[in-house]
């Protein structure tokens, strides 16, 4: 399997917390969008303020779809087929969490992934 790079949000609380969760189980390299080279991934600063990114191999997800194939490495599968298959449910889903990341709901989604 090739290098895994997640480019995530490093000031989130929820975003390090989701990463260091996906980390107890699979082996990524996180990478802040405030302070890698985003070139490298032929991305900007504007698209990884809005969403997460994975990079592996020749193919690059972002958002819900990012979310799911992590989700599906890490031995989630059926929470990652449901986010595939609700197909706009689930990516309007994601742009809610990541537009109110200081609501009641993330953060205590925030706070079970912290556990």
């Amino acid at each position: 399997m090739s290098e895994i790079s997640v480019i995530y949000d490093g000031k989130c609380e929820l975003c390090n917390n989701s990463i260091n969760w996906l980390q107890k189980k699979i082996e990524i390299t996180a990478l802040d969008f405030h302070s890698a080279d985003l070139s490298q991934f032929g991305l900007s600063i504007e698209q990884c303020s809005r969403e997460v990114f994975v990079a592996s191999g020749d193919k690059t997800l972002s958002g819900a779809g990012a979310v799911a194939y992590l989700l599906k490495l890490r031995g989630n599968r059926v929470l990652s087929t449901l986010i595939t298959l609700s197909g706009p449910i689930g990516r309007s889903g994601y742009r809610w969490v990541a537009g109110n990341r200081n609501s009641a709901p993330v953060k205590l989604l925030s706070r079970l992934l912290k556990n």
